[in-house]
C-alpha cells in the first residue's frame, strides 16, 4: 500500500510507480469521486486511446436454451 501525504494547499503527488503503470503524463486531467468513506482518481482518456482496451475479450455466453 502506497501512503501519500496532503499539503497545506490540499495537493497530493501521485507516486512515481503509479503514475508510470498508468501512463499518466503532466498536464493530464483525472476525474475525482467520492465514493463512500473513498476518493478515486481516474485518468480521463480520449476514445482514441481506448480504441482496442477490449481486445481479446470474450464475447461468448452462455444462454438458456429457450433463448436461442
Amino acid at each position: 500500500m502506497i501512503v501519500v501525504k496532503v499539503s497545506p494547499k490540499y495537493q497530493i503527488v501521485i507516486p512515481e510507480e503509479v503514475r508510470k503503470s498508468m501512463k499518466i503524463r503532466p498536464g493530464e486531467k483525472i476525474q475525482v469521486i467520492q465514493y463512500e468513506d473513498r476518493i478515486e482518481l481516474i485518468p480521463v482518456r480520449s476514445i482514441k486511446q481506448m480504441r482496442g482496451i477490449l481486445k481479446g475479450i470474450d464475447t461468448s455466453v452462455v444462454r438458456d436454451s429457450d433463448r436461442i
